[in-house]
């Protein structure tokens, strides 16, 4: 798949502990976007941080350590991420959502492996 030059990153702050039908929201937003056929996602946990309400999240409170910061991050075409934007507005009913034009210097997967003769 070849990416433009200029892209979209869409990133989401969210709880560990947000979920979407039964599962955790961060698991169900990669899969739409995979669904989607986005270039890719990324799930990054942070050991620390706090969000509209105030109330600390920390690794190092033990009650609180299963409710840690998740950030999902999506880069794609402006276009491919604003076919995203109306699935995700109905999933996060509680965190950040913000949206950023990046240059994407490379985009690459390994080709497939030639059958040997």
């Amino acid at each position: 798949m070849k990416l433009p030059e200029e892209g979209c990153l869409l990133r989401i702050f969210l709880g560990e502990s947000d979920k979407w039908q039964g599962r955790p929201l961060y698991e169900a937003i990669v899969l739409k976007a995979r669904e989607r056929h986005l270039a890719g996602a990324t799930v990054l946990r942070g050991p620390m941080g706090f969000g509209a309400h105030s109330r600390l999240h920390t690794a190092k409170i033990l009650r609180l350590s299963e409710d840690l910061p998740i950030v999902i991050e999506i880069v794609d075409s402006e276009a491919k991420i604003n076919e995203l934007l109306p699935d995700i507005d109905v999933m996060v009913t509680e965190g950040l959502v913000t949206l950023e034009k990046v240059r994407v210097i490379k985009y690459q997967a390994e080709p497939p492996a030639k059958p040997s003769a």
